[in-house]
């Protein structure tokens, strides 16, 4: 194995202990993924037995992928664009595609974390029933506000600049201080407004479809959704981990520290899902759960305007889907930061501006997508929707494929079971480690890859 001295290596910033990092990590991966995307997607794909299904594949799939991202990042001290370099120079290309992932998710993410305060702000001023209400076009508020050509920017540059001022202070006075605030904040969050929708009358309904498995519910479709969301709630794929990792002390314990992680994140998610589903249970239709992604912008609005002290659970859900967005926005934004400095050996603010002009030209795309420029589609997509796929769906999948086999057969499991075992525990899992980073987790992603290939062409449907 080559490896190669770094000059970043020995200046490089660090987290200031095991809480610090976990917490940061933890915000790095509760984000959207857990807020938006892990109710919807348990919802439409099952309810309890995508629950189910999604833990299994978390405590095995999700943490060995996570233990080798995490372990890279720490043994090289880089980000994955210099660390796959410095442990095997031929497969450099592997953190290039990692990085091309955070530097495409970046400026759409900021899009909608924009549009998350654009509803937050309009429950903040306006009356709970207004923003469910539909234009005499039959638009609904969100389908009018995304399709305006002035407001989506501004949002989206104001998400952008809260994101902007935690990163400049640096790793541990702004990401790691901002974590062990916004991280507490946001559980205790989601456990009162999640507390408040099962106590709704005829919430039982929605709490037992999304708790108790039905058989009946399994599915292909069912297994390969929670697969694919792994990769969003656990921030997997996407060099984030690694960065991170590369930020960590030696002495942590890394097998613990992930289980602690994904713990957290996991209980966000089920807190989110039970925040969401019992309530439309409740207040809605079950047939809303269907939605989809507009299940929070569209379908939401309307129950809330159901619900007894519908505006005050409004504005709490609504703070609460920020934080979560402006935590892995700050992640995502430090990785594209940690990149650039490694790459092209930069200081840390001419990487942020640097970042910051490739987040807003990306970013106009996806936030004109749908009005100004809805014109333009590839493959029936707009602009955000189309790195939406292409990051999520084509090159996570790609390197997290490649990342196994890296770590399975080029560098050996030994590598980062040494490096795990480096802080002076012992690699309790080395064993389920080893066997689905070499032969289950390959499997699985090549599925995952060739089954969003086929839906985006339309030859299945999700």
């Amino acid at each position: 194995m080559s490896e190669k001295k770094s000059s970043t290596s020995t200046t490089r910033s660090n987290f200031t202990g095991k809480l610090g990092f976990v917490l940061a990590a933890a915000g790095s991966a509760v984000g959207l993924g857990n807020l938006w995307r892990f109710p919807y997607c348990a919802a439409k794909y099952g309810g309890g037995m995508f629950l189910f299904l999604y833990v299994i594949l978390a405590l095995t799939f999700g943490f060995s992928l996570m233990v080798a991202e995490i372990a890279i990042g720490r043994k090289t001290k880089l980000s994955a664009i210099g660390a796959f370099d410095k442990l095997k120079a031929e497969y450099y290309f592997i953190g290039v595609l990692a990085s091309l992932v955070p530097i495409i998710i970046t400026p759409y993410y900021s899009v909608i974390g924009g549009w998350v305060m654009k509803f937050l702000w309009m429950y903040i001023t306006n009356p709970v029933e207004q923003i469910a209400m539909t234009n005499e076009q039959g638009l609904t508020v969100f389908e009018e506000f995304i399709s305006s050509p002035v407001e989506p920017l501004i949002w989206f540059l104001l998400f952008l600049g809260i994101t902007i001022f935690i990163i400049a202070i640096g790793v541990e006075k702004g990401i790691e201080r901002s974590s062990k605030i916004l991280m507490p904040a946001l559980v205790l969050l989601v456990a009162v407004v999640a507390i408040y929708s099962c106590t709704l009358p005829g919430a039982i309904d929605g709490i037992k479809y999304y708790m108790m498995p039905n058989i009946n519910d399994l599915s292909v479709k069912t297994v390969l959704s929670a697969m694919t969301q792994l990769f969003y709630s656990l921030s997997l794929a996407m060099g984030i981990m690694i960065t991170y990792g590369s930020y960590m002390k030696k002495d942590i314990n890394i097998e613990t520290s992930v289980w602690q992680i994904e713990i957290f994140d996991t209980i966000i998610a089920f807190l989110a899902g039970l925040a969401i589903i019992p309530a439309v249970f409740a207040c809605g239709s079950p047939e809303n759960l269907k939605a989809g992604p507009s299940l929070m912008f569209i379908i939401l609005p309307q129950v809330f305007t159901r619900m007894r002290a519908g505006r005050f659970i409004a504005i709490l859900f609504f703070f609460l889907v920020f934080f979560a967005a402006l935590t892995s926005s700050i992640s995502l934004y430090e990785t594209c930061i940690s990149i650039i400095q490694d790459k092209f050996k930069q200081k840390r603010t001419p990487s942020i501006v640097f970042s910051l002009l490739i987040c807003i030209i990306i970013g106009l795309l996806s936030s004109l997508g749908y009005g100004p420029l809805s014109m333009i589609t590839f493959l029936g997509m707009q602009f955000l929707d189309l790195f939406d796929f292409i990051s999520n769906s084509v090159l996570m999948p790609i390197v997290a494929f490649f990342t196994c086999i890296f770590v399975g057969y080029i560098i050996k499991p030994k590598t980062i079971i040494h490096e795990v075992e480096s802080s002076g525990n012992e690699f309790k899992l080395k064993s389920l480690f080893t066997v689905v980073i070499k032969y289950i987790a390959p499997i699985l992603i090549v599925i995952i890859l060739i089954a969003s290939i086929l839906q985006a062409f339309g030859k299945i449907s999700m």
